[in-house]
């Protein structure tokens, strides 16, 4: 009799020996292995589809694998091929035993080994060999210790886990993703078969290394399944048919950058629940290949998309790929600091609104002017003479925002951006005017946040990758929501990139000093998407524009994602909707500082309220006084006039309440005063 025959006799002699008292001992003094293993950590999307996997430190693919995740056909065709007694074992089948003896004595060789499936887990939990009675007893012993400890759907998930298919690949979840590009969820029989096969030899029947042993070994399985009754003979036939893959798919591992930084966060768990949607992110990354490829040599690319209505995060593509080339592909442009060109622009806009400096209707002289040293320049050297703000901003020109600008203080800009949640980045020291053209650094998801706040009726939102996740006390006022609603009446009518459909996308575009850095921002009524293009080096693209370079890739991420825009939404009630000849007198033509500051008065004062105060006007107005300036006077309360062309110093108002109110008045000269009160 063969050595390898006497193995398993060997075995059954000692546990006979061992009596039941001495088995139950010895079965308890059993020492387990860690259960735990080190699985992949997972990066799904919002609808927990998986975005992206890391392999564990042996540089195995080992993704976790539930019970109940997994296609009860393969289950039941696992048990009938493998440890058909398995549900009513103790961890040894007796009867497998016994068979498995006898055909070693018959045959003078091991024909079949008699192993359970909690056999094949002991085995696999110490890494273990089978073919010396040493290490087959130690699985015995271990197997009767797990069955005691564990519940057989237990056992199985750590089968299901564990079981080696090939190469670097272990547990179910990780060949069914190689081999099929697919969950266990769902597997069809010749699916589920080969997967029954594989463990038993998984290097000599890798499908992607060896297909014909692979294409035989599913066909036994098949044909056990045949037999033991699991499938019909109509499955097995049309299963044979169905090829078997020749190669791995290669594992998802879609928005690297930003997974890459949610991995390097070190937040807590392996399974990591994120905002975005996969399949748009698998579009995005696709256009961005692509436009980039067709920009040139070098030539990068980010976008970013979000729900400017609760913040999230629907795509992020941090380069045009995610490898090491001439592009700098592993670079996350989603955050880098660059030179925003004009895309800030709408920001000043809007808050001269605010400010009651003018409003869309409102005339600015688009002509050669200097403040001290610095003098201005609009983007094509020309000047336009006198111009409506409105197509001030739809032109970019320079040097009316810059007169806006200069009215505001450049501090307030800085302020407002700070509330949007930008982290602006100074070169110098204080800011300076040439901030409103782009004189300050930031990120693309810092203006994809701007204008997020500005598309959420001027309230801030936080954009956030993170799933579930209870949002930070972070709403500030960015703008009103009258003055969001004009700029973005005012940008929703530019013209679109050459060869897109005018959708009524409201969008900005936006070009660096020296052709660096070619930008696209846009929204509609839900989601708000930036585009951002450039070398990664900061090095000059020659020719590079926003609007030729950019702004075609926006309108056509805004394609991807949906087949039709959502609607703005309708004007504010009290939104100023007039034409130049209706705007009060003060608001038809902008005058800068100096201009505003050749009358013989002093500027206007609020003498009544005060800046701060607490105001009842129990239902019969409130009073209001103004001392200085220069009558006639226009008041506004939160932006509208309420009262114009007033004379008198003192004037009773209607102003709604209770609440917070802002009020402005402004004299004939252009000049202005304000505070803000409660209203009782």
């Amino acid at each position: 009799m063969k050595r390898s025959a006497l193995i398993l006799t060997v075995l059954a002699l000692y546990l006979t020996a061992l009596g039941r008292d001495g088995l139950d001992h010895w079965v308890a003094t059993t020492q387990v292995p860690p259960l735990a293993i080190e699985t992949s950590v997972e990066m799904l999307d919002r609808n927990g589809t998986l975005l992206r996997a890391y392999t564990v430190a042996d540089g195995r693919w080992r993704l976790e694998t539930s019970l109940g995740a997994v296609d009860p056909r393969y289950v039941e065709m696992l048990i009938a091929f493998e440890d058909k007694r398995f549900w009513r074992h103790g961890g040894v089948d007796p009867v497998a035993m016994a068979r498995a003896i006898g055909q070693a004595l018959w045959h003078g060789e091991i024909v079949s080994g008699g192993s359970t499936l909690t056999m094949q887990v002991a085995r696999l939990l110490e890494d273990g060999t089978t073919g010396r009675w040493q290490g087959k007893l130690r699985q015995i012993r271990l197997a009767l210790a797990l069955e005691r400890r564990l519940s057989k759907d237990q056992i199985l998930s750590l089968y299901l886990n564990r079981a080696p298919f090939g190469g670097n690949l272990e547990g179910l979840r990780a060949a069914t993703r190689a081999y099929f590009g697919k969950e266990p969820r769902r597997l069809t029989p010749a699916e589920a078969a080969l997967l029954v096969a594989l463990p038993q030899s998984p290097e000599t029947r890798r499908p992607d290394r060896y297909r014909g042993n692979a294409t035989d070994a599913r066909a036994r399985v098949l044909r056990r399944m045949e037999l033991a009754g699991v499938i019909d003979t109509e499955t097995r036939e049309a299963a044979e048919t169905e090829t078997v893959p020749a190669k791995r798919a290669a594992f998802p591992a879609l928005a690297a950058h930003l997974t890459d930084g949610v991995r390097a966060a070190d937040r807590p768990g392996l399974v990591h629940r994120l905002t975005l949607d996969a399949e748009l992110q698998s579009k995005l990354e696709k256009l961005a290949n692509r436009a980039a490829r067709e920009a040139g040599q070098r030539l990068s690319i980010a976008l970013i998309v979000a729900d400017h209505r609760t913040g999230e995060i629907l795509a992020s593509v941090g380069s045009a790929g995610y490898r090491a080339d001439a592009r700098l592909g592993f670079v996350d442009m989603t955050r880098a600091i660059r030179s925003p060109g004009s895309t800030l622009k709408p920001l000043v806009y809007g808050l001269a609104f605010d400010q009651s400096l003018a409003h869309p209707e409102t005339l600015i002289e688009d002509r050669p002017v200097a403040f001290g040293t610095y003098a201005p320049q609009n983007f094509d050297g020309q000047f336009r003479g006198t111009v409506r703000i409105r197509d001030a901003l739809k032109l970019s020109l320079n040097i009316p925002v810059i007169k806006l600008t200069e009215a505001l203080g450049p501090a307030r800009l800085m302020t407002h951006l700070r509330r949007a949640g930008v982290e602006a980045k100074l070169p110098g020291g204080r800011p300076g005017l040439a901030v409103a053209l782009g004189g300050v650094g930031v990120s693309l998801k810092d203006l994809v946040q701007l204008y997020a706040g500005i598309a959420n009726a001027g309230m801030s939102v936080e954009l956030t990758h993170e799933f579930d996740t209870i949002p930070r006390e972070f709403e500030q006022t960015v703008l009103s929501k009258e003055s969001a609603w004009l700029i973005a009446d005012i940008l929703s009518d530019l013209p679109p990139p050459p060869g897109a459909a005018h959708t009524g996308l409201a969008y900005k575009t936006g070009t660096s000093y020296g052709h660096r850095d070619a930008w696209a921002i846009g929204f509609d009524g839900a989601h708000v998407v930036g585009v951002w293009m450039g070398r990664p080096d900061g090095t000059p693209v020659p020719g590079a524009f926003g609007g030729g370079l950019a702004a075609p890739v926006l309108f056509e991420a805004f394609a991807l994602q949906k087949p039709q825009l959502d609607r703005l939404p309708p004007s504010p009630p009290g939104t100023l909707i007039v034409g130049h000849a209706l705007l009060p007198q003060p608001l038809k033509r902008f005058r800068t500082r100096d201009a505003a500051i050749t009358g013989t008065e002093d500027a206007p004062e609020l003498a009544f309220p005060p800046n701060g105060a607490r105001v009842a006007t129990d239902g019969l107005g409130l009073a209001v006084k103004v001392r200085d300036g220069r009558p006639p006077f226009t008041w506004l309360a939160d932006g509208l006039p309420v009262l114009t062309r007033s004379y008198d110093r003192a004037a009773t108002i209607d102003v709604a309440g209770p609440g917070f109110v802002t009020l402005s008045v402004i004299d004939s000269d252009g000049r202005s005063a304000r505070s803000r009160i409660e209203m009782d």
